[in-house]
């Protein structure tokens, strides 16, 4: 599995950069990231329990926490901090986005939504400590 050599969040265009040493680099887009974090509250608990995610283009990454030396944990600006993102998960979203953006449009397509739709609010049991 390649493995990153380099990593560069970039505030301005909302893009996290990696570079692999098999000389694979992307730019993930921010949102890319947010909507399809590989955490509970995204993902749901198993196949077709996915949240669906809207109005997360102008979402930054605040922070970068290293896991171990095989993931990332980026912490956003609207609060979401439970993504584990590891090696593999950041190749396969740098190396497929095209297909991935076209599969979150039809998504968002079928829910009858729109990307810039603000998330519903979640009130009562929700994930989020205050």
């Amino acid at each position: 599995m390649p493995a990153p050599t380099e990593l560069t969040v970039h505030q301005q265009s909302r893009v996290l950069e990696i570079a692999f040493d098999d000389g694979a680099r992307f730019r993930i887009p921010f949102e890319l990231m947010r909507v399809y974090s590989p955490s509970a509250e995204v993902m749901g608990h198993g196949p077709g329990q996915e949240v669906l995610q809207t109005g997360k283009r102008d979402v930054v990454i605040t922070n970068l926490e290293a896991v171990g030396h095989y993931a990332v944990r980026p912490e956003f600006s609207d609060g979401h901090a439970s993504g584990l993102f590891a090696w593999d998960y950041l190749y396969k979203l740098g190396s497929q986005q095209d297909a991935l953006w076209r599969d979150y449009e039809a998504r968002l397509a079928a829910a009858g939504k729109g990307r810039d739709d603000p998330m519903p609010d979640k009130s009562g049991g929700s994930c989020h400590s205050h």
